[in-house]
């Protein structure tokens, strides 16, 4: 099988020679040998990124559940259980793989670990909507500092013809838990209350943090200073900002004050956090990451397919429910097949599909995608069985998404060093997000005041899809055109 081969930095005159690049004046870190050590710290990377995705999708089956546990409080608010998990998740991300690659992946992987784990308990205990959703929005915090910080380790530690493998492996955890999320949080609160669905984590994040303390070396210290304080503010804030104001819109209204504050503070907090990255000596976005071609396309290629996929998770379990009268947890295990399938494609683009082709494992894999929302988008008003038209399209998106994940996450690592793997995980992982905020906004939009049956509506939701997931393949294929192949790849 044959792996990524990044480059070394002295050989790339693209990246890392600018202004704010702030690489470290040791020596290069020695290429990871291969043995059980890999593997365990894959294995505490994928648990906890499980974890960080299935809390951004169990929630949702729990509302009915919250509204009688909280019924003074309006669903409006209370929709802000999930929503503040997912705006400080996208807001942090980028910061938190600067932080990583300037603290050590193994502190951060801990504090973030042991922060999810205490904010989930405090989650569980929360009297009231007010503090549930603060330990909501601390918990979506905490997640932020996990995902680049496991993919950090992942990558550090995996020898590089392996990286593509542990990719597959690390991208499945994250696909499946997101896809899974409803179907084990209908079980956990049919079983025994919304409280659960944050318990759970609490042993699982103990157990983590414990192993990795015993199994992850320690780092040496990399000597560069921390990112710019204020630039990484704006940063969070406009990120932040944006997420909130998409996420809002359809129930506040798009020319709500509020929401244009939101979108239009976000934006111009983030071009302050750019500007400001310029001529910083640490700058809170590495700017020079996006030079390198490959990494630049695989952005834009995650912005286009996380609106995709994200339209898709909110969108496939409520088309079951709202057409076809599917209970929670029936939509919930109606979607599984396709997350199973999802991380099969994970497993097999890691393990089987060589460097130089992965821009077609995302071009494939997002035309995959877009003939899921097609079979869907033709057959709307059709009476036909889950297994005739729900079923094969579902399992088109379950293995487009294990596809398009794995080979983005691939490409956008493929030329980085190693001082730069979660500062870049941190942006490909942000620009996903972010799409997946236009994506949600554009689904909650076109179902807004549908009814049940309002075929029309769900029409122009599976072809939102469509169109976004045939822009991915595009972005796919631009990265071919780059003509960044390696000797051996």
């Amino acid at each position: 099988m044959t792996g990524v081969r990044p480059e070394p930095a002295s050989a790339r005159g693209d990246v890392g020679a600018g202004a704010g690049s702030d690489l470290p004046t040791s020596p290069p870190a020695r290429t990871p040998a291969a043995g059980p050590g890999a593997g365990r710290v894959l294995g505490l990377a994928s648990a906890v990124t499980f974890l960080a995705f299935l809390d951004a999708t169990v929630v949702n089956v729990a509302f009915p559940d919250l509204r009688r546990a909280f019924p003074e409080v309006s669903l409006a608010r209370l929709t802000w259980v999930v929503s503040a998990y997912a705006v400080l998740f996208a807001a942090l991300l980028a910061a938190a793989g600067r932080l990583a690659d300037t603290l050590g992946r193994r502190a951060l992987f801990l504090g973030s670990t042991l922060a999810f784990t205490l904010t989930s308990l405090a989650a569980s205990a929360a009297p009231s909507a007010d503090l549930l959703i603060l330990a909501r929005a601390l918990q979506g915090a905490a997640a932020a500092g996990m995902i680049p910080a496991a993919l950090g380790l992942v990558l550090t530690h995996t020898p590089p013809a392996r990286r593509a493998a542990a990719l597959g492996a690390w991208s499945a955890a994250g696909g499946l838990a997101a896809a899974v999320g409803p179907s084990i949080g209908g079980l956990l609160v049919e079983w025994w209350d919304w409280r659960a669905i944050f318990l759970v984590n609490v042993p699982l994040g103990l157990a983590v943090a414990w192993a990795a303390a015993r199994v992850v070396p320690r780092e040496p210290r990399t000597g560069r200073r921390l990112p710019d304080p204020v630039g990484t503010a704006a940063l969070a804030f406009g990120i932040g900002g944006v997420v909130a104001g998409l996420s809002q819109g359809a129930d506040w209204g798009w020319t709500d004050p509020k929401v244009l504050a939101l979108v239009l503070g976000g934006a111009l907090a983030g071009a302050l956090a750019l500007h400001r990255s310029r001529s910083h000596p640490a700058p809170a976005v590495d700017r020079d990451l996006w030079r390198d071609p490959l990494f630049a396309r695989a952005n834009i290629g995650a912005v286009l397919f996380g609106a995709a996929m994200y339209a898709w998770l909110l969108s496939g379990p409520s088309y079951l429910i709202g057409r076809w009268n599917y209970s929670v947890l029936q939509a919930g295990f109606g979607v599984t097949p396709g997350a199973v399938l999802a991380m099969a494609g994970a497993l097999v683009v890691g393990r089987r599909v060589p460097a130089r082709f992965q821009w077609a494992a995302v071009t494939v894999g997002s035309l995959f995608f877009a003939a899921n929302a097609l079979l869907l988008w033709g057959w709307v008003d059709d009476s036909a069985s889950y297994a005739q038209i729900f079923l094969p399209a579902g399992l088109l998106g379950g293995l487009g998404i294990g596809t398009v994940v794995t080979a983005l996450s691939t490409t956008a690592s493929a030329g980085l060093p190693p001082q730069r793997f979660a500062a870049g995980t941190g942006l490909l992982m942000t620009a996903r997000q972010l799409g997946g905020a236009l994506g949600v906004a554009g689904t909650a939009a076109l179902l807004t005041g549908a009814g049940a049956g309002a075929g029309e509506h769900w029409r122009g939701v599976f072809l939102l899809i469509a169109l976004t997931s045939l822009g991915a393949a595009a972005a796919g294929c631009t990265m071919r055109l780059s003509g960044r192949t390696r000797p051996g790849d």
